[in-house]
């Protein structure tokens, strides 16, 4: 995946809209527009933070179906993605949680959004919605048939949950890719808003070759010059929240903070690899 074409950058950062309960699910309040919102909200204060571009998942949905959402959830989403489209001037990707990746491709193809988010592409995971088994077959097929060309960004041993079996990250990511034919490959911590260890970011971009590495949870303005060493992009939401509380709205200044602290250190392992490149030819 060419990072640049799709992002206009080789580094990008992602933010996460958080949409609140929608239709069917068990805090739904009952007003559409009331998530419209939010998401707008939300969608405005990431653009203008200079994320790079946004990903609309139904966060708030919990407890999830492990599988495929009711049809108001899709409709609902496939709203929401078109008013945040209308809105911000950014590639804009769909998260179906807990992991219904046709239901996302759909409403991506639909509304011309560039990519989506897999939590389970290949493998079997025991989640707390019970075991999630990988449909990369089901999902690849369907592109094809939609004739899209949205891109596939697939979690790798994904945040709560646990592989059946010994399986190890090196097997995990190249099965993603190479099997999976994800597009890119996103790491994350065991759960919501905790981070991947640098030695696993380090291990999977070197098993990836050239397909993209996400993080995919746990990066904030404190962290991200370390963990950045050793990815192609970043997925980040919950300390970008107000108070850091990922219940509350993204805070703009956040969002200024944290892509501040990325440029910063992207520019700066720029400069290491410019200098280190002189020397060897010098």
């Amino acid at each position: 995946m060419d990072l640049y074409q799709l992002f206009k950058t080789r580094t990008p950062i992602i933010g996460v809209v958080h949409l609140l309960p929608l239709p069917t699910s068990p805090r739904w309040g009952g007003s559409l527009k009331a998530v419209i919102d939010r998401a707008e909200q939300e969608a405005t204060a990431l653009s203008s933070g200079g994320v790079d571009g946004i990903i609309v998942e139904n966060f708030f949905d919990a407890p999830f179906t492990k599988n495929q959402v009711d049809p108001a959830v899709v409709s609902a989403m496939t709203v929401v993605v078109q008013r945040i489209q209308n809105l911000v001037p950014l590639p804009v990707g769909i998260n179906v949680l807990r992991n219904d990746a046709k239901s996302a491709m759909a409403i991506a193809t639909c509304v011309k959004a560039q990519f989506i988010r897999v939590n389970v592409l290949t493998g079997v995971m025991a989640t707390d919605q019970g075991l999630i088994e990988g449909e990369a077959h089901h999902l690849l097929r369907y592109r094809r048939e939609l004739g899209s060309d949205v891109k596939i960004l697939a979690d790798v041993l994904v945040k709560h949950a646990h592989p059946l079996g010994s399986v190890n990250l090196t097997t995990a990511v190249q099965d993603t890719i190479e099997r999976g034919l994800a597009d890119a490959v996103i790491l994350s911590g065991w759960a919501t808003g905790n981070p991947p260890n640098l030695e696993d970011l380090e291990l999977a971009s070197s098993v990836a070759n050239d397909t993209p590495v996400f993080i995919g949870s746990g990066a904030s303005a404190e962290n991200i010059a370390t963990l950045m060493q050793a990815v192609d992009g970043v997925i980040v939401s919950s300390s970008l929240k107000r108070h850091g509380n990922r219940s509350q709205p993204i805070d703009p200044i956040r969002v200024s903070q944290f892509v501040e602290a990325a440029r910063q250190s992207w520019n700066s392992q720029d400069e290491k690899k410019s200098i280190t490149s002189v020397k060897l030819h010098s």
